[in-house]
């Protein structure tokens, strides 16, 4: 249910104020939209739609469409109001060019508009406009339909009428200045990712999305709302009941709603959202519903005797396991933590949150004795293999392994003993860990080899995870501990590497790996401290001169240029069978290697792609398969 909408405020150019003049977007781009990478390219896209999203929680909008074409631009249309157009009382200009030309210029300032909004700071179309080759706006508003060009920011000509036009609503499109971002080629599954979860967000509009490139045309509307995002959360996992919890409610002016359902797996899936903008990094909203959750299933679980006074307790790791939620807050003054607004920092909110959960979440474990059994169960056998786990730990420092008693017999560590200039090659098998060994440099890079693949953690809770010996290994070499004791103060490196071989082996342990650390050690991906090291795949030589190919078509430009003739090619199936030399000056040694740094720029594609992977139910990975087979490129079989 969506707070108190602005049907009947007045949305004209009196609304449009202006807090500060214009700002070098151009120049720093990355303080407005985050980077300059596919993510700020992305931004751009993100910024139009949500001042359509912004029509749709003012009531005013019931029909988004985004359309990415041929030519590299992106246009998005609406059915709201309409940007004001009239000229500004108080600056002489039209607000349409203010909007889009002066900074921290907007109506979001204006709370008898827009009672809530996602594009509190001002800047969206400004910084999108400032950022592109070119803009183009038309209006519908008034019977008429007003036109206006911009190129780098900058309004080629003044605000013209094209002619009549029926209702009202906003058409724009724009092309990224190359000149200012590292790629300006749209994904089109990052941007189906976000309109599907505004759709979800906000059930009154529909959003139609349309790729002219492989012509996709797809329409979002779930009438369902968040709790059909909880479902799809779920879908490649067994639920523990059929439909997810739903609890609304309002605090103030705070608006609160929570979707929430258990699954039979071990991970926490929790995606946060404030006035529609996803809080990746948190905050107190997301705070105060996990206190909310660990306060009300431990009084529930005393109150029907599943715990044995107040020094029996559920923890909040207990009481997460298996949960997928989403909790989506509507604030009208929402304090966010820089400008790409990844963290709420109101204080209120934490409380609000908290005190609407208690209340709803008591109302519905009350009346709904079967399903509450079923949790406080789940909770129960979860907080039992956390205490195992605990006495696992507590047993092997006792042998003297994790925590300063000595280090793993296979790690060749390093002379270094400052975190910030140290390196882990994670190697898989003796023969490449020999080879890693003589060809690292023993002042900062250390090197541990694996034996065989690593447990798949997505199937194991934490106290059979430390009874494999691999994953205890891992866990003592890098240094922070695991589960609720992770410390990644005590990090031994800031450089975590994963070296492994060009094959399906190599991609498996890979991936057994990433699940690791994403799953069990999320600070690691999230600090920036997790790569993947860039072996080549074959060595071209004619008689001394020699080059290394990273794919085949770079192996096919260095035949070219060698001549064809005479030429030898070596295919490296594994770093075994390269020397020590040649891994070293390829793969290992700063200034001449490349390594990819693993990020998390969507963390629900991340969780649906390892439990879709790595999970229990072998049908939705089949079919991940069979979609994404046309782009396998290097099949070893």
């Amino acid at each position: 249910m969506a707070p108190e909408t602005a049907k009947a405020a007045a949305y004209d150019a009196s609304s449009i104020q202006v807090l500060e003049g214009l700002s070098a977007v151009r120049k720093r781009p990355g303080m407005y939209i985050g980077s300059t990478d596919t993510r700020g390219l992305h931004h751009l896209i993100y910024e139009v739609v949500d001042n359509s999203i912004d029509e749709v929680l003012a009531g005013a909008c019931t029909e988004i469409s985004v359309t990415l074409h041929t030519d590299g631009t992106c246009t998005v249309v609406d059915n709201g109001r309409g940007i004001p157009v009239e000229v500004h009382p108080k600056y002489n200009r039209p607000a349409l060019e203010i909007v889009l030309t002066v900074l921290h210029a907007g109506s979001k300032f204006d709370r008898n508009t827009y009672k809530v909004s996602g594009g509190l700071h001002g800047v969206g179309l400004h910084v999108v406009n400032a950022l592109s080759e070119w803009f183009e706006v038309r209006v519908r508003r008034n019977g008429h339909e007003y036109f206006q060009r911009y190129e780098r920011g900058a309004p080629v000509a003044p605000l013209k009428v094209l002619g009549d036009a029926e209702g009202t609503g906003t058409e724009q499109r724009f092309k990224p200045d190359p000149a200012v971002f590292e790629t300006v080629v749209f994904e089109k599954e990052t941007v189906e990712r976000r309109l599907k979860e505004l759709s979800f967000l906000n059930p009154q509009v529909a959003i139609r999305f349309r790729d002219e490139r492989d012509g996709t045309d797809l329409t979002f509307h779930h009438a369902g709302g968040i709790v059909e995002f909880v479902q799809d959360l779920n879908a490649s996992l067994t639920t523990l009941f059929p439909t997810p919890v739903f609890l609304h409610a309002k605090r103030d002016t705070t608006d609160i709603e929570v979707a929430l359902q258990y699954n039979d797996g071990y991970n926490e899936t929790l995606l946060a959202f404030v006035n529609n903008i996803n809080t990746v990094d948190g905050g107190t909203h997301v705070i105060g519903l996990r206190s909310a959750l660990t306060r009300t299933l431990n009084d529930y679980a005393r109150q029907r005797g599943f715990l044995k006074g107040e020094k029996e307790a559920l923890g909040g790791e207990d009481v997460r396991e298996g949960l997928a939620c989403v909790l989506s807050v509507k604030v009208l003054e929402p304090q966010f933590e820089g400008q790409t607004k990844a963290k709420l920092g109101n204080s209120e909110v934490k409380g609000q949150v908290e005190s609407a959960v208690n209340e709803k979440l008591a109302e519905f474990l009350e009346e709904h004795p079967a399903i509450s059994q079923a949790l406080i169960s789940k909770a129960v056998q979860a907080s039992q293999a956390r205490e195992a786990a605990r006495k696992a730990r507590e047993l092997t420092r006792r042998k003297g392994l994790l925590e300063g008693g000595g280090l793993p017999g296979k790690l060749a560590d390093c002379h270094s003993r400052d975190p910030s200039a140290c390196e882990l090659f994670i190697v898989e098998g003796d023969s490449a860990g020999g080879t890693a060994k003589q060809g690292r440099d023993r002042e900062f890079q250390a090197v541990l080899p694996l034996r065989g693949k690593i447990l798949n953690v997505e199937k194991a809770r934490l106290d059979k995870m430390l009874q494999s010996e691999g994953i205890r290994t891992l866990i003592t070499a890098i240094g922070i501990g695991i589960g609720d004791e992770l410390d990644l103060a005590k990090l031994r490196y800031h450089k975590i590497i994963m070296m492994t071989d060009a094959d399906v082996d190599g991609s498996h342990i890979r991936t057994l790996l990433l699940t690791l650390f994403y799953r069990k050690m999320p600070e690691l991906i999230g600090e920036g401290h997790v790569y993947i090291a860039q072996a080549p795949l074959y060595r071209v030589q004619r008689g001394q001169k020699f080059a290394y190919a990273y794919t085949d078509a770079e192996r096919d430009r260095w035949v070219t240029e060698y001549g064809g003739k005479g030429v030898t090619i070596q295919r490296y199936k594994g770093l075994g069978e390269m020397n020590a030399e040649q891994l070293r000056d390829t793969t290992m040694k700063p200034g001449q290697r490349s390594l990819l740094r693993v990020t998390v720029d969507d963390a629900q594609r991340a969780n649906e792609l390892f439990t879709i992977l790595m999970g229990e139910e072998v049908e939705p990975r089949r079919a991940y398969i069979q979609a994404h087979a046309v782009e396998v490129s290097n099949l070893d079989i």
